[in-house]
């Protein structure tokens, strides 16, 4: 039975340790390398060309974000789960515009990460309950402040069906093949719940559904 590969890239060699150990423990993983900055990740990801990447928010030389978007940019099918000390929304939407899966916090217990990585491993997205918390709250926050109902409820059960399988990472053609419809219609639906939301892009609908918990 095939493993998920996964690379560790982490500036603190005592968290990448102790993520190879906690991976190669559970048996449905193999970690195929490490790195300890950006630069390193984008040329271990070219080498090695993992199904799954761990990578640090902080680190020296290259930061995680500007890493994981170089990376997305030369290996498209690669899923990354950003891991992070911070919970704050610009994180997320800065990790979320760089093309990330999801968004781990460090101190996150180990059922939760194994849960991570065989979420993204699988094409879903995947975020720290704390940070869907915040962000919920935040929505809803400004939901109250705004004196609008929550939006939502505009979108049609058709819509509401594709927004979901978009955000747990399918592409146009595959919720097409799964709702056995076109790939234009599907296209026509994405374009109306943009509209309907306010959204603007991919990473803008993703933190909508966190923000909604509507991803895991």
């Amino acid at each position: 039975m095939a493993t998920t590969r996964i690379l560790i890239v982490d500036d603190h060699p005592l968290v990448r340790g102790g993520l190879r150990t906690l991976l190669e423990r559970d048996g449905e993983f193999t970690v195929v390398g490490e790195g300890a900055d950006g630069y390193e990740a984008i040329e271990l990801a070219a080498q090695h060309l993992p199904d799954v990447i761990l990578l640090d928010v902080a680190m020296p030389r290259l930061n995680g974000t500007e890493a994981a978007q170089r990376i997305r940019e030369k290996l498209p099918s690669v899923s990354i789960i950003m891991v992070s000390m911070h919970a704050d929304e610009g994180y997320v939407l800065r990790a979320l515009k760089s093309g990330v899966s999801g968004y781990l916090l460090k101190a996150s217990p180990e059922a939760e990460v194994l849960s991570a990585v065989r979420a993204v491993a699988r094409g879903q997205a995947y975020f720290s309950p704390e940070i869907t918390k915040m962000l919920s709250e935040a929505y809803v926050g400004e939901m109250k402040r705004r004196g609008v109902e929550d939006s939502y409820d505009l979108l049609t059960f058709r819509e509401k069906e594709i927004l979901q399988l978009l955000v747990s990472g399918r592409n146009n053609r595959e919720v097409a093949k799964l709702l056995n419809v076109s790939v234009p219609t599907v296209e026509t639906h994405r374009n109306h719940i943009f509209q309907k939301l306010h959204i603007h892009g991919m990473p803008e609908l993703v933190l909508y559904a966190v923000r909604k918990g509507l991803v895991a």
